[in-house]
């Protein structure tokens, strides 16, 4: 067995030697042109590198600065003065079908007079149409129907003006023009 591997050593390196010259049998006059021709470029100067910029350190202190994270009183004073307003919604009353939507989606289609009352008729987002009168809710920002009018629903809403802090805001709802609504 050791002959065998013996012969076969023999022919790869004969074979090595073989594939070697070969390699250097080529014409490299191009290759050596071109490095002669690399090396007699003038040479460029190399930038500088850029200077480095000392920064100092800062240390900070907490030591006389107080808790972001316990109020403080006058911060609990500004909030019971903001809130003394008056202006909160009812939280405690059951929620309309009507207060589950945004008041973006829903449109205003039209109105029904029926026993002297005028009646809203608004389209919600999911194609379903609702009858509302003055005093009704609608919307996330807890609106109130003030006024239905033959061509708008007015509404008061009450919206957060700040933490703890309430203020109403009047919106409305316009008749939706037939030719530009989508079914």
């Amino acid at each position: 067995m050791s002959r065998h591997f013996f012969r076969l050593t023999k022919v790869g390196t004969v074979f090595v030697v073989l594939a070697l010259a070969a390699c250097g049998g080529g014409d490299m006059n191009d290759l050596q042109e071109y490095v002669g021709e690399v090396k007699a470029r003038p040479k460029s100067p190399i930038e500088p590198l850029p200077e480095i910029k000392t920064v100092e350190p800062f240390v900070f202190n907490a030591e006389n600065l107080r808790n972001p994270f316990i109020a403080t009183e006058k911060a609990q004073e500004v909030e019971e003065s903001k809130a003394e307003n008056g202006i909160r919604p009812d939280t405690a009353r059951p929620k309309e079908e009507l207060e589950s939507y945004e008041l973006d989606t829903l449109r205003m289609v039209g109105t029904v007079n029926q026993e002297r009352l005028l009646w809203g008729l608004v389209r919600a987002a999911d194609g379903t149409i609702h009858r509302v009168k003055t005093g009704d809710h609608m919307g996330r920002n807890f609106g109130e129907i003030i006024r239905i009018k033959e061509d708008q629903i007015e509404l008061l809403e009450i919206v957060p003006d700040s933490p703890g802090a309430w203020r109403e805001r009047k919106s409305s709802l316009d008749l939706a023009e037939a030719s530009g609504e989508r079914k």
